[in-house]
């Protein structure tokens, strides 16, 4: 009998760590993206280029008309990358099942390639727009399938260590992008000190699309496309088992079972409510995404170093080293649910970050007043402070559980264009957030972030009530518990309530090695009965 199989030599704990870097690279890249362009606005080798972005030219400080469309154009040119994402998730939401969700990552990584290379070349400004938008579809293709992909391929038990940790890597690439633009603004005025910092995203590309064809594919794609030995392949290797095992045959057994219930789906599905309650847990998973991106973390992490620099910090580029130390910060914060996801639950991390982030945009508030009505330059300091402290609470709550969350809410036949729906929310509400947030503060000052502090505070009753918890669940138990499901509000009880079929180490219970056993005696048993009867 064959061993179990490997890719790259790698298999069990080994591979699954092996799939965690790769999808974990791709949200680096992620957050490389997300926080490079933002460090780059006001180098006078990026604004001799680019003039119709810069709001801060002395020549046009006393036309406010001008100014005020210059911080509109910066607005179009920095949420560019957000509006291709959009289009891109909205893309995976016809390609995602076709193509599967190795290929999708691969295509999505050479087209953000194709991107990266015409934003590092540019010399005029709808090149650069064009590039933008380029790399955001690639990137919003990955982003609707690399949770997808790391779900379907990890067991319950690490699953949301391991999306977790995708999470912390999107800080990882704001950081590396906010320290490395800090580094290149003492080059001066040579080009280099902007393309070199766009070129370098390449790097993070070639190697997600040179290596995630050798890896294993989803095995519930797998099982739904027909081909089911090479899901059991896969099953084997991931958790470095037999076939024969009754955690193999319990695996397999949950997936053909899904799948064969959810064969009828189809893209009017998401909008159906069956007893699957599939609209119902589309919009949860929209919902979801939708409140991390309107929380207000991207007026930070793409405004940042202009942010320090409104506090009055123009010397020896302290805004672009604020803004890396307070990247690096984020970064240290987004370690702690890794090692808590699995611990406190989701909701649990939901409800701290919606709370912190509130109670930091109010500070906020407080001390952007004092700082730009009342003229007390002291007030920059709790601005400071306190924009360390919303990444903080961002980074514990709310920064990988996007990516983790609506993976796990929803059934298999429609998992990946409810992913790519609500990833499309993610960057259409980013999108609004970034174009908005020049001028916002152009028009209505510190007022900003009173929007900010309302729905951050809104955010929480509606997780409290409505949104179910998802802690030590198959993918397959969460299917049960909604079809448990009568309405909007008993889906919190019933997943608090509803027994686990696997503990805390990943381990399926006796009782249910007992129902799997079961099964397969009854299966044995009709197809004997069927071949005495073809026999006789």
């Amino acid at each position: 009998m064959p061993g179990v199989p490997r890719y790259f030599g790698l298999k069990g704990k080994n591979l699954n760590l092996a799939i965690a870097f790769i999808a974990g690279l791709d949200f680096l890249l992620f957050g490389y993206d997300q926080g490079v362009t933002g460090g780059l606005l006001d180098l006078p080798s990026f604004t001799k280029y680019f003039p119709e972005i810069n709001p801060e030219d002395p020549l046009i400080k006393d036309l406010e008309g001008v100014k005020a469309q210059r911080s509109t154009n910066q607005g179009i040119a920095v949420a560019a990358y957000n509006l291709g994402c959009f289009l891109g998730a909205v893309f995976t939401i016809f390609v995602g099942n076709p193509l599967g969700r190795k290929k999708t990552i691969f295509w999505g990584s050479v087209i953000m390639t194709i991107g990266a290379l015409l934003q590092t070349c540019s010399y005029h400004l709808p090149q650069f727009i064009v590039g933008r938008i380029i790399t955001g579809w690639g990137n919003g293709m990955n982003t609707s399938t690399v949770p997808t992909w790391q779900s379907e391929t990890s067991q319950a038990h690490e699953r949301g260590k391991l999306v977790m940790v995708e999470g912390m890597l999107i800080t990882a690439g704001i950081t590396i992008s906010y320290w490395i633009n800090y580094g290149f603004a003492w080059i001066g005025e040579n080009e280099v000190a902007w393309r070199f910092p766009l070129a370098f995203q390449i790097f993070f590309a070639l190697i997600i699309f040179g290596t995630i064809l050798n890896l294993p594919e989803s095995p519930r794609w797998l099982v739904m496309q027909g081909r089911e030995t090479e899901a059991i392949e896969v099953l084997e290797s991931l958790n470095d088992k037999p076939r024969d095992d009754p955690f193999i045959k319990n695996e397999i057994a949950a997936v053909r079972a899904t799948v064969q219930e959810m064969s009828q789906g189809s893209y009017s599905s998401l909008f159906k409510m069956s007893e699957y309650r599939e609209f119902h847990r589309v919009v949860l998973a929209y919902v979801n995404q939708m409140y991390q991106q309107i929380s207000g973390i991207n007026l930070i992490t793409y405004y940042a170093p202009l942010l320090y620099k409104d506090i009055g910090l123009d010397d020896n580029h302290y805004p672009k080293l604020l803004a890396a130390c307070n990247g690096t910060e984020y970064l240290m914060a987004a370690f702690v649910p890794i090692f808590i996801i699995e611990l406190v639950g989701r909701r649990k991390l939901m409800l701290f970050g919606a709370a912190g982030m509130s109670l930091s945009m109010v500070a906020l508030t407080i001390t952007n007043y004092f700082l730009t009505v009342k003229d007390v330059t002291e007030a920059g300091i709790g601005q400071a402070v306190f924009l360390f402290v919303f990444n903080t609470f961002f980074g514990i709550g709310w920064l990988g559980m996007t990516w983790l969350y609506p993976a796990e809410i929803v059934p298999l036949r429609i998992r990946a264009p409810t992913n790519a729906l609500s990833t499309s929310a993610n960057w259409i509400f980013n999108f609004l957030v970034v174009m908005i947030t020049p001028v916002a503060f152009e028009t209505i000052g510190y007022k900003t972030y009173i929007i900010f502090a309302v729905i951050n505070a809104f955010i929480f009753p509606t997780v409290y009530f409505f949104f179910p918890e998802t802690r030590y669940r198959s993918l397959e138990e969460m299917d049960d518990i909604f079809k448990k499901t009568t309405n909007i509000f008993n889906v919190v009880p019933i997943s608090l309530k509803e027994p686990h079929r696997y503990d805390k180490h990943g381990q399926l219970k006796p009782e249910y090695i007992e129902d799997v056993v079961r099964k397969e005696s009854v299966s044995h048993g009709v197809a004997k009965e069927s071949v005495n009867d073809a026999s006789s």
